[in-house]
């Protein structure tokens, strides 16, 4: 995810989804995961406190500060790039769990109030984004330390 002043998506032309201040998501979605790791990442994206407050302090959350979020699925970010020179995506879920996980995110997010515009899954985007601070970051439901 990135924290954004703007960002939007375009499919042929046309702008499919925008918005102004905010979190630029690129959602990969992996083999196993389930509806947990969907609602792990809902919760951590409408809470994460990366946006500054009076004091410039990383303290306000995406809603504190009127935000929105951009949610673009991107199955390369499961490339394995480990062996040869072309990356390999048998880590991606099945096009048909991606898409049902990736918009029960957005359902999600929603849910929870957060404003989300979207790309159309599998179609051929074009992101642009102007990228706030720069803060980008990495959240991952089966990361645990």
């Amino acid at each position: 995810m990135q924290r954004v002043a703007q960002a939007r998506v375009e499919v042929a032309g046309e702008v499919v989804g925008a918005i102004g201040r905010g979190f630029l998501v690129l959602l990969g979605v992996a083999r196993g995961d389930t509806a947990a790791d969907v609602a792990y990442l809902a919760e951590k994206t409408a809470g994460l406190r990366v946006f500054e407050d009076d004091a410039g302090k990383m303290n306000l959350a995406l809603q504190e500060v009127g935000g929105a979020v951009l949610a673009v699925s991107q199955f390369t970010l499961l490339g394995d790039c480990r062996k040869g020179r072309r990356p390999g995506f048998t880590d991606a879920a099945p096009p048909e769990l991606a898409d049902a996980l990736y918009n029960d995110y957005v359902t999600a997010l929603r849910a929870a109030g957060v404003p989300v515009a979207t790309g159309v899954f599998r179609a051929e985007m074009q992101v642009h984004l102007v990228n706030d601070g720069p803060v980008t970051l990495l959240l991952d439901s089966r990361k645990t330390f």
